[in-house]
């Protein structure tokens, strides 16, 4: 990718970025607040500052060179601190807590859905063009991000639903892949492994939200 592309895409692409990991890790903390567990609240990590949820590598330098490579964007951000164990119900509410950061992907997906229609509505506007290609970014990150997070690997968000939903000695099992799992996330980011997983249920939900909102 050109210099001057990728500047463009990076002044396009970094507030759907910052909004995607924002609300994500936020969603955490406030569903894990909800079931009893105040780790993330009593670290100030319950906040909409992106600042707080930042990671130098995971959130900048990894997607800038994912952009470079052409591959599949690929970052993360500072998890929001759980202690499942502080939960009122540690193996069950570990769902809720879990799922929260896609489920806020998936209406952030909607939300720049719905943007972009409003900014193809109007196309002699001096923002819509702007308007569509940061859309268009919101679109792609969120889904793609609800997409990763959603594979049944721990310490991933789907690995803590599977271990919440598998039996005592299943969940035991899987959950013991944890420390060992963003290796193996990152092998298969940087082989066309990660892509070959992700992208039929990428396009899948880019054309649920092509039919839902007629872009």
């Amino acid at each position: 990718m050109q210099i001057d592309q990728l500047i463009q895409t990076i002044s396009l692409a970094a507030i759907p970025v910052l909004f995607a990991i924002t609300l994500h890790e936020a969603a955490h903390g406030y569903v894990a607040r909800h079931f009893g567990d105040m780790t993330a609240y009593q670290q100030g990590r319950i906040t909409l500052n992106p600042l707080r949820h930042i990671d130098p590598v995971g959130t900048i330098l990894l997607p800038i060179a994912t952009l470079m490579l052409g591959g599949i964007l690929f970052g993360w951000a500072k998890p929001v601190p759980v202690n499942f164990a502080a939960l009122r119900r540690p193996k069950q509410d570990m769902l809720w807590v879990a799922i929260a950061g896609p489920a806020s992907n998936l209406v952030m997906a909607f939300g720049w859905a719905l943007l972009y229609k409003l900014g193809w509505m109007f196309p002699g506007n001096y923002f819509a063009e702007p308007l569509l290609g940061m859309a268009e970014w919101g679109i792609k990150i969120n889904i793609i991000l609800m997409v990763l997070n959603l594979l049944p690997l721990p310490p991933l968000d789907g690995g803590r639903v599977a271990v919440s939903m598998l039996p005592h000695r299943q969940a035991y099992q899987l959950a013991k892949i944890e420390p060992y799992g963003m290796f193996i996330l990152i092998f298969m980011a940087i082989t066309p492994v990660l892509g070959w997983i992700l992208l039929p249920m990428v396009r899948l939900m880019y054309q649920l939200i092509s039919v839902l909102f007629g872009i």
